[in-house]
């Protein structure tokens, strides 16, 4: 086996091995070394700079630099006190005008302000580089609470503008009444915060000018005009008719137009129903329950009108209410609404209240009474129930039947009444005089006497021999209408009091067919008045007189197109004594007290 010569480089190698292995673990340990030391004072550093502002930082002027966030704000709070407690100082088109930064809701955010200005904890290389290289002068961060700005915003726009006026159309009575806009001038909201945000917290600066901006109005003229072309205008052009089966009722725009409106919605006036008063205005000129009103005639303001008949129609108002918008901007021709209902139509038209000629008053009478409350109730309430009476060719009018029975259900209380010749109390007392005042009324009208009894002595207050007295089941007045026109009753009553006499009024109502005048005999078949003595509790004392006959004429001389003749009407009257009464009972009423 021959052994080879060892080269010079294996040689080397052989022998430098275990010293380049040394060499780089030293390396590798300087390196460790290294790292270590540079972490340490990487963590140093972010322990140092904590959530600490760079250094050199200031806000708005005010040095929080190299000082903790908590720490920061509240320095920066208190640099800035006496700037944000004064007032913002503006302009508003060169008046001068200060404006509290609190009611505007501008303030300062100090702990938004310190953590922009990079007051935070962070391992961020960049922070930490900052936090020892820093020093910007930055501004404060400035909140806006936007429902106080908004507020204050208003405020000034009431103070130093002019609010915008809506365009707006309505209705009175049938007629359109109109709203012109007006463009009003108000502060542009985003300049204007931008304004007072800017002069917050700045130091003599110029003061800025807060410009008003015109504001236009929701509702223009173009949207009124719009409206009224499509809407207003054919509302009020004309009637509507509502087809209920077999009858149909007009309704004019003078009362269907208290039921509409226009109201602004997006930019535009859209049509409106009010269903409630629409309602009453369609039950003004039907019967909702089904059962039809007649005609009749009543004073209005002191002169006789026809008050139409209503059929009675049972319908539906939500029918009527879904259509009447459209209805009522609909043109001429297409004005009528066809309604799903039931028609039951009047017995007495309005044609037939017409035909009555009820145009005029042909007679009216007055009488007096003394005060005594319960005649102020009783004759009153008689009065009543009488007025507005319609008397049509050839019925009988009935005291008794048109008043009723005179009881307290029926309004009626107590009072004096006359019978077997002496003064007793009843309920109705006092009803007589409504009876003498339409007797005399239906006298002087020329209608034909039925029935009337004239009371069985004299009473002073009423017209001789033309007077009529009533109770109720036994005596009764009653006359009828026997010309060619129907008569209207009207009844009024001004009570009496203690310083004033009660005065009952009845007048007719009716084509004058007659013409009446009258005269009166003497009085004749004198008789004495007796004594008589009452021993009962409710006896009342009287002073009495004498009796008589006396006889009334009426006479009849035709009008107008009347070519009747009619021969003298004589009244006569047996007026019997009233006895003087001596009450004997010493706990009788009038011996008491």
């Amino acid at each position: 086996m021959s052994i080879l010569p060892r080269t010079d480089d294996q040689a080397d190698g052989a022998d430098h091995q275990p010293a380049e292995r040394s060499g780089g673990r030293t390396v590798l340990w300087l390196l460790l070394a290294l790292v270590v030391l540079g972490g340490g004072a990487y963590v140093a550093a972010h322990y140092a700079a904590a959530d600490k502002v760079p250094r050199g930082t200031t806000v708005s002027g005010v040095a929080i630099g190299g000082h903790p966030q908590a720490e920061a704000a509240e320095r920066l709070r208190a640099g800035l006190a006496e700037r944000v407690s004064g007032p913002i100082e503006v302009t508003i088109e060169g008046e001068p005008v200060s404006v509290d930064p609190s009611t505007a809701g501008i303030a300062v955010d100090y702990d938004a302000s310190v953590a922009e200005a990079g007051g935070e904890r962070s391992w961020d290389p960049v922070r930490l580089w900052n936090y020892f290289t820093g020093g910007e002068d930055l501004q404060a961060e400035v909140s806006v609470d936007e429902t106080a700005f908004t507020q204050a915003l208003a405020g000034l726009d009431e103070q130093h503008g002019t609010a915008p006026r809506e365009g707006a159309l309505g209705f009175d009575a049938g007629s359109i009444t109109t709203v012109r806009p007006r463009i009003g001038q108000a502060l542009d909201p985003a300049s204007t915060r931008d304004a007072l945000v800017a002069a917050y917290l700045a130091e003599d600066a110029e003061v800025p000018d807060l410009a008003l901006v015109q504001e236009q109005p929701d509702i223009d003229e173009a949207d009124v005009a719009a409206a009224r072309d499509s809407f207003a205008n054919p509302a009020v052009s004309g009637p509507v008719t509502l087809s209920f089966d077999e009858s149909s009722v007009k309704l004019y725009p003078k009362d269907f137009t208290a039921a509409l409106s226009l109201a602004p919605v997006d930019g535009a006036l859209e049509p409106q129903l009010d269903a409630d008063k629409l309602a009453e205005v369609v039950s003004a000129n039907v019967v909702a329950d089904g059962a039809p009103v007649d005609a009749t005639v009543a004073l209005v303001g002191g002169t006789p009108k026809v008050i139409p008949a209503k059929p009675g129609v049972t319908y539906d108002q939500s029918q009527i209410d879904a259509g009447f918008l459209a209805l009522v901007a609909a043109p001429d021709g297409s004005r009528s609404l066809t309604v799903d209902a039931k028609v039951a139509k009047p017995d007495f038209t309005t044609k037939d209240a017409r035909a009555l000629k009820i145009k005029e008053r042909v007679s009216t009478f007055t009488t007096y009474y003394p005060y005594a409350e319960y005649r102020n109730i009783n004759i009153g309430r008689a009065a009543e129930l009488v007025n507005g009476t319609v008397l049509k060719p050839g019925e009988t009018f009935s005291l008794n039947d048109t008043v009723g029975e005179r009881t307290r259900e029926n309004g009626f209380t107590e009072g004096y009444i006359i019978q077997d010749g002496i003064l007793v109390t009843d309920l109705g007392g006092g009803v007589s005089q409504m009876a003498t005042t339409t007797f005399n009324a239906m006298f002087f009208a020329g209608l034909e006497d039925v029935e009337h009894k004239p009371h069985s002595f004299y009473i002073d207050r009423y017209p001789i021999g033309r007077e009529a007295t009533v109770a109720w089941g036994a005596v009764d007045l009653r006359f009828r209408n026997d010309t060619p026109y129907g008569v209207l009753i009207s009844a009024s009553v001004t009570p009496a009091t203690s310083a004033s006499s009660g005065v009952v009024t009845v007048s007719m109502y009716s084509t004058k067919w007659w013409d009446i005048t009258t005269s009166e005999s003497e009085r004749y078949n004198i008789t004495e008045a007796k004594v008589r003595r009452v021993d009962t509790l409710q006896c009342h004392a009287n002073t009495g007189y004498g009796g008589f006959d006396i006889d009334v004429k009426r006479n009849f001389s035709p009008v107008g197109a009347n070519t009747e003749t009619r021969p003298q009407e004589n009244f006569h009257t047996t007026y019997t004594p009233s006895d003087t009464v001596i009450c004997t009972n010493p706990d009788a009423e009038d011996n008491v007290g």
